[in-house]
């Protein structure tokens, strides 16, 4: 199947610009549920404005999110109420992270802007036993499988902009504020390397939004 033509994207951007929503969040409530009901502590790689570090907050004792723009991660501090059991700070995640350990890592829509291998042995060597990787990341596109679920996703994409928004334009909420870059990994080379690194990793395709979602549990 090959992609949508350059038109039809064209009017997709300009209705979603128009309409916009943060899909990532769309997946927030989902890693909460790979996660255990209590655990000690928390790091979120990637954290922006902090949505789901205060998210994971529901029930860790203490979370910390990093992120490598000072912008907008003065904006989470300024959208966490105090007293929190969050805390933010400016990190460069493709030089260093912190020592950890942890019993839970989550990471979304941010692991194609770091290296991907020495990512994952960093996430590996910082997790506390029996603690919990959660990613949830972009492919490159390129089969027709691929192409198909796209051309599935950006109508619903659309959809839930619409009826989110109640059909009104609006702004880009500020967790889209972050800078984005393109995925530049096949799906299939993500879950070879994957599997190397974390032997028993679940990789998933994510049917929509463009995503797939990996889980491990350090032994």
């Amino acid at each position: 199947m090959r992609p949508p033509p350059r038109r039809a994207l064209q009017a997709l951007d300009r209705f979603n610009a128009a309409h916009p929503w943060d899909h990532n969040a769309h997946y927030h409530r989902w890693i909460l549920r790979q996660l255990p009901r209590r655990f000690g502590s928390a790091l979120d790689v990637g954290s922006g404005t902090g949505d789901l570090a205060r998210l994971l907050a529901t029930r860790a004792d203490h979370v910390l999110g990093i992120d490598s723009d000072p912008a907008i991660t003065s904006r989470a501090r300024a959208l966490t109420p105090e007293p929190a059991r969050t805390s933010f700070t400016v990190m460069d995640a493709t030089t260093d992270l912190p020592a950890g350990p942890f019993d839970a890592i989550t990471c979304v829509a941010t692991l194609h802007h770091l290296p991907f291998t020495e990512t994952l042995h960093a996430f590996r060597s910082r997790l506390a036993p029996g603690g919990t990787l959660v990613v949830v990341g972009l492919y490159r596109p390129a089969t027709s499988t691929d192409h198909a679920l796209g051309a599935l996703a950006a109508p619903l994409n659309a959809a839930a902009g619409w009826f989110k928004n109640r059909s009104r334009r609006a702004p880009r909420p500020a967790s889209m504020t972050a800078r984005t870059r393109p995925a530049d990994m096949l799906l299939t080379d993500i879950a070879r390397e994957a599997r190397a690194i974390l032997p028993g990793a679940r990789l998933r395709r994510r049917l929509f939004f463009w995503r797939y979602s990996l889980t491990w549990r350090q032994p």
